[in-house]
């Protein structure tokens, strides 16, 4: 937010997510009968820990920062998680059911939604490869016995159907709350139309007792005498990693989760994610009777598709957050593109012509040659340029084009801080990127080249309201491309570390609208460079075969690659001198 005065950032990796469980089959030392006692403590100290470190590296690489990277498998996930549910069980918001789930006569165990795979049963869709809990195509919520032909996950066999004893949260008897919650926080909120529609539709099919335990050995202990064998179900505990992450951040986390009054929640997911957080998590926070915060803003995105198919990490399809280091393009730039392509409406594609037309198109030919045609004539020694020194601008508000650019960057800023508020990203960037466009408009007529020898006045507004603009375009752009802005404060000579604001100290905007006042007339900038590389047809091709396919194709082709120069290698005589 824009104006907020105290912001927390929180992001986690879900430790208790099921889909760990799959990975250990890759490990050939353990034995498929005993993985179900050896997964504990493997996939706890090993696995999670492994994509925790490697997420948090490319998090760190993408210039993404949060107050705390936490994970759910910690002594205060345990703690606030059975609180909760202690108090929902107090609250008679519990019942228990006997269910049936399936079990692998070869794993010798229940099987957790995530490991079993089948056809979906909805009408019209029948994918062949929808998760135990969830269609990845449709987007229904899935019970596991509800799949047409299951197969586990881990050895492929047909499950059968046994009887076993779960609580359930009983969401019909807290409909009337929640939907008092939805219908004010949709409007007061704004969730984006998507969050809006995947609630009410849950909505509309009627709630229904949800399951929140399981038949596992990994995850949040349930402590109930008679389901103390079991744990909380992953949907039931991850949510309450948001408040636990933040009670390993500060101690005084309640002041955050339990003051509705001055603390506003806002949550960034994709689209199969909504009803855990707009249905879920909300029933399970009002069922205490606390005063807890609740969501007030959820943005959704739909699916980010990759040239002809889907992304998929299960399947790994698509490049990933650990591949783009890789390919030398910086961080920026990916940020900037993925935002750019933010699916907030509908499904959005990943190609790589696209990327490289909006490196060459928007970033380098729109905002870095703004940028570096300003100060790269700053920079020239005088006669020809200003000696690197900010000209003086005197009456720059009567210069009739430059009080006509001022009018519409004073329009830009207000509609990009309506669409900040909003959450909408996408939009907020666009309208940051206009001003560019408007920046060069406003170069091209001027032609400041010509007016540096006749008209040396005009010039100097000209260009003192240029160079002010590039500070703005940094303050809007910091957001989106941090490290773009952080090397526009070093050619401009400013403290690196400058916090960017759109408002003086008292919160007036009047600065930002008059772009000839925003940096002092007489300031030395620093030495232009090139902001942005273009990225050539060769390169293109060559990352599109480099990531064709699956992840696991390319191991496969790196792999044989190896066996080669290892042979290679064999072949080859090495003579060391001898001293």
């Amino acid at each position: 937010m824009l104006f907020c005065l105290l912001l927390i950032s929180l992001m986690s990796s879900d430790d208790h997510v099921n889909p760990v469980y799959p990975w250990m089959k890759h490990i050939s030392f353990v034995a498929s009968e005993s993985i179900h006692e050896f997964l504990p403590s493997l996939t706890c100290s090993s696995g999670n820990y492994r994509y925790y470190a490697i997420h948090k590296a490319v998090y760190n690489w993408f210039n993404i920062s949060f107050d705390e990277f936490g994970r759910t498998s910690t002594p205060q996930q345990t703690e606030i998680c059975q609180a909760i549910f202690k108090k929902l069980l107090e609250n008679n918001w519990l019942s228990e059911y006997t269910t049936q789930q399936l079990y692998c006569d070869t794993c010798k165990r229940f099987l957790a939604d995530r490991l079993v795979e089948g056809s979906c049963p909805a009408l019209g869709c029948n994918y062949d490869s929808a998760r135990g809990d969830q269609c990845e195509k449709c987007g229904k919520l899935l019970n596991p016995t509800e799949l047409k032909d299951p197969r586990c996950k881990v050895c492929q066999a047909t499950p059968k159907i046994r009887d076993t004893d779960h609580l359930f949260l009983e969401l019909p008897l807290i409909k009337d709350k929640l939907e008092e919650y939805i219908n004010k926080m949709s409007v007061s909120g704004s969730w984006s139309q998507n969050a809006i529609q995947g609630t009410y539709a849950w909505l509309k099919d009627g709630l229904k007792p949800r399951c929140i335990t399981r038949d596992l050995k990994w995850g949040v202990p349930v402590p109930h005498e008679k389901f103390k064998d079991k744990v909380f179900y992953v949907w039931f505990d991850a949510p309450i990693g948001y408040i636990s992450i933040t009670s390993c951040c500060t101690p005084d986390w309640e002041e955050w989760w339990k003051n509705p009054e001055n603390v506003e929640l806002y949550q960034f997911m994709g689209k199969d994610n909504v009803p855990f957080h707009t249905v879920m998590f909300p029933s399970t926070l009002l069922g205490t009777d606390e005063n807890w915060t609740l969501m007030k803003t959820i943005s959704v995105t739909e699916y980010l598709n990759y040239e002809a198919g889907k992304f998929s990490k299960s399947k790994g399809v698509g490049v990933f957050g650990n591949d783009v280091k890789d390919t030398n393009i910086p961080a920026e730039v990916w940020r900037y593109y993925l935002i750019t392509n933010r699916p907030e409406v509908s499904d959005t594609l990943f190609t790589w012509e696209d990327f490289q037309a909006k490196l060459n198109t928007e970033l380098l030919n729109n905002l870095g040659n703004f940028v570096n045609r300003v100060l790269s004539f700053i920079a020239k020694p005088p006669g020809r340029g200003y000696g690197s020194i900010i000209p003086d601008s005197p009456k720059a508000d009567l210069h009739p084009s430059t009080k006509m650019l001022a009018e519409k960057i004073s329009n830009h800023i207000d509609q990009y801080i309506e669409a900040m508020e909003k959450v909408k990203l996408k939009q907020g960037l666009r309208i940051g990127m206009s001003i560019s466009s408007e920046g060069n408009a406003y170069l091209q007529e001027s032609q400041f080249w010509k007016l540096y020898n006749e008209d040396q006045g005009s010039c100097s507004i000209v260009i003192r309201t240029s160079v002010g603009l590039i500070y703005l375009l940094a303050c809007l752009l910091e957001p989106f491309m941090p490290s773009f802005s952080l090397e526009v404060l070093k050619q401009l000579n400013l403290p690196t570390e400058t916090k960017f604001s759109l408002s003086d100290e008292n919160g007036d905007l009047e600065r930002a609208r008059k772009p000839w006042e925003i940096l002092p007339a007489g300031h030395r900038i620093g030495m232009p460079s090139l902001l942005f590389k273009e990225l050539k047809d060769e390169d293109v091709r060559f990352f599109r075969e480099k990531f064709a396919g699956s992840q696991a194709d390319r191991a496969v082709r790196a792999e044989a690659e190896a066996k080669r120069l290892a042979e290679h290698l064999k072949k080859t005589k090495i003579s060391v001198p001898l001293n």
